[in-house]
């Protein structure tokens, strides 16, 4: 009788574009990250790509405790992240990209904000989501986390590193060689099709991330095709061997 009811509830719920899952590891990916997090007994959450904050909020609110650092270079985004973290004590922000190099140089400014990167867009990528089209550019600062990682990390013990940078992921794991000893968890953004140009797509990543000793041991939806239901972009959560 209870399945039969659950199932009429789902069926309901589908109907209005909603669904109902249960909150665990093997069906649920927040459950599944915080699990993670906890397996692994996380004490600092490197966050490149913080855009608003979107990241550090959902760890606050799936129960992580431990400090976030977090890495926004757009000015715009940056003032939000900011008064998103200010009353957080155990929550760090930073105004600069991480990449390959250490300077000043310029990334595109998407109209949805959050598409924003330092590689030119790719028609499969607006065609997917017409407001990310570019609508301007803006100088920004950049540093290898090699250049900072003992000041950003202090004396955390167990680090997770998430990279969401639309397509530059690979230009900060190249500023990040000999930091990287330091970090066995990542969580990466890795796109199916190319979005950004010269990006790596997920089967190059895993390759480079396979060759520096990483395991892929979770998967979490990403960017999705509305018009076609095709998935563009997920993020691979990894784990040192």
């Amino acid at each position: 009788m209870n399945e039969r009811f659950n199932k009429k509830v789902h069926v309901i719920a589908r109907k209005f574009g909603f669904d109902i899952i249960r909150y665990e590891p093997k069906s649920h990916p927040l459950a599944r990250r915080k699990k993670i997090l906890d397996t692994y007994n996380i004490d600092l959450v490197l966050d490149v790509g913080a855009n608003t904050g979107q990241y550090g909020l959902q760890l606050r609110e799936i129960g992580y405790k431990d400090r976030i650092t977090s890495f926004e270079p757009l000015s715009s985004a940056y003032k939000l992240l900011r008064e998103n973290a200010n009353r957080d004590e155990l929550w760090d922000v930073h105004n600069h990209a991480l990449g390959d190099e250490d300077g000043i140089t310029s990334i595109n400014i998407a109209g949805n904000l959050y598409s924003s990167s330092l590689l030119d867009m790719l028609p499969n990528h607006i065609k997917s989501s017409p407001n990310s089209k570019y609508v301007g550019t803006e100088d920004i600062r950049i540093q290898r986390l090699d250049s900072i990682f003992t000041s950003v990390v202090k004396h955390a013990k167990n680090v997770y590193m998430k990279i969401d940078t639309q397509g530059y992921e690979e230009h900060v794991l190249n500023g990040a060689k000999s930091s990287l000893q330091y970090i066995d968890t990542l969580q990466l953004e890795m796109s199916l099709i190319p979005l950004y140009t010269s990006e790596l797509l997920f089967n190059e990543m895993y390759q480079n991330l396979f060759e520096k000793g990483y395991k892929l041991i979770a998967v979490e939806p990403g960017f999705t095709d509305n018009q076609t239901g095709q998935l563009l972009q997920f993020d691979g959560i990894f784990h040192r061997m």
